[in-house]
């Protein structure tokens, strides 16, 4: 896996516990959680803009909005009690259809 994608799969792991702990600040008004929000998504732009490097902006933003929908959903789903319906669940599953079918047949995308 090229180095693009280790930098782009940690930044959406820090842009997936900036976003839960942006839920658990409760509007900015708990301080942990809200440094714990800055912090994250601080590296996770930062690291996004180090993917760029070599990953064209499109791929790399679809990618990463892409699984951040995914992950978020999950953990609010897990963490917070939040319901997903079927028609939620069927299109997380065609983003992530669309992420593999960017992946492994895109040509724009370095492999």
């Amino acid at each position: 896996m090229p180095t693009a994608y280790i930098y782009l799969f940690i930044a959406i792991l820090a842009e997936t516990i900036g976003t839960t702990a942006l839920q658990a600040s409760q509007q900015f008004t708990r301080l942990l959680p809200s440094l714990l929000v800055v912090v994250a998504y601080a590296i996770s732009f930062y690291l996004l803009a180090m993917a760029l490097r070599s990953i064209p902006v499109g791929i790399a933003y679809a990618v990463w909005s892409g699984l951040g929908i995914v992950f978020i959903a999950a953990i609010g789903f897990l963490v917070f009690g939040q319901k997903l319906d079927l028609p939620a669940v069927l299109g997380m599953g065609m983003i992530l259809a669309g992420i593999l079918v960017i992946h492994l047949f895109s040509r724009a995308a370095p492999h």
